[in-house]
């Protein structure tokens, strides 16, 4: 067979494989809903939770875009119908996204963001899952012991000794999305009037927490939520400038998806209230701990099932 022949068969299978592909995908129903999430466990474990609720309790089908990235990329697809709903942040709505300054009342930030998000983007805050995952900085407890260092003021007091020659020296590790943000390190620094000697390195938020424990880094960004910061023997740092807002969690969606699909609103108001810092980082530590790890949708189904949100299936 000559090339020329080779080639316009090839080009002919090609045009046989997209044609069916695109056969496949119009035939293939879309979901009613498309839920999404952050690139970090709980979210995973949160979007898990609302896509079981509307399967269990309505005739409406999801599809789960979960890990997609950063605020902004959820945000963003939100906006644009690329997503009808996912688990937001109080203080990342009202700092990151509103660009408003913190608010410390927890009330009056959420009141601040529903009012905005809803005139401006036609988007609905619905009720608070009921816990609080603040930015916060994380130490090894020995090291932070050792160093007499337990609030932000005395990180801070710290770095400024090593940058006048003396003290331990400390390496820093955050996330991207922290580096950037306002209401993450330039803020912080501003506030409590350091800056690290040596640039932060950049983390993957799923691997931070190890890296503190095992040395390579000495201080991370964390989530109050993160049931890691107990299982590698992690301190919390106090906020003693009270720098990062509230960041009280929940299910932020399109009033358009409210509209057409109304129930919608009762159904995933369900979960208000349900979910304390404590529990929350219970089932965050059962997705991500090293031993015996399990899935996300298994956690957040066998929360439901606690909850009596849900009922069982039957063998």
């Amino acid at each position: 067979m000559s090339i020329g022949k080779k080639l316009l068969l090839l080009v002919g299978v090609a045009a046989v494989v997209l044609a069916a592909l695109l056969v496949v995908q119009y035939l293939t129903p879309k979901a009613d809903i498309v839920i999404g999430g952050k690139d970090f466990t709980e979210q995973s474990v949160l979007g898990e939770m609302l896509a079981i609720l509307i399967e269990e309790n309505t005739d409406l089908t999801v599809e789960r875009k979960l890990y997609l990235g950063g605020t902004m990329i959820c945000f963003n697809a939100l906006q644009a119908g690329d997503l009808d709903l996912y688990a937001e942040y109080t203080g990342t709505g009202l700092v990151n996204i509103l660009k408003h300054d913190a608010i410390s009342d927890p009330d009056e930030a959420y009141s601040a963001v529903k009012i905005a998000f809803e005139r401006d983007y036609g988007l609905v805050w619905l009720e608070p899952f009921g816990f609080n995952n603040t930015y916060t900085l994380t130490m090894r407890r020995a090291q932070a012991d050792e160093l007499g260092i337990h609030t932000f003021s005395e990180l801070a007091a710290h770095v400024q000794q090593q940058e006048a020659g003396s003290g331990e020296h400390l390496t820093a590790g955050f996330t991207a999305e922290f580096i950037e943000r306002s209401d993450g390190l330039k803020g912080l620094c501003e506030t409590y009037g350091f800056q690290f000697a040596t640039e932060p390195k950049q983390m993957a938020p799923g691997l931070m927490y190890k890296a503190c424990a095992d040395g390579d880094v000495d201080v991370i960004c964390a989530f109050a939520t993160d049931g890691r910061i107990a299982a590698y023997d992690l301190i919390t740092l106090e906020d003693d400038r009270k720098f990062f807002p509230p960041y009280y969690a929940a299910p932020l969606i399109r009033a358009a998806t409210l509209a057409r699909y109304p129930e919608l609103q009762d159904v995933l108001n369900r979960l208000a209230g349900k979910l304390d810092n404590r529990t929350m980082q219970e089932l965050n530590l059962q997705v991500d701990r090293s031993d015996n790890p399990r899935q996300a949708r298994d956690v957040a189904r066998d929360f439901l099932l606690s909850q009596g949100l849900i009922t069982p299936k039957e063998q």
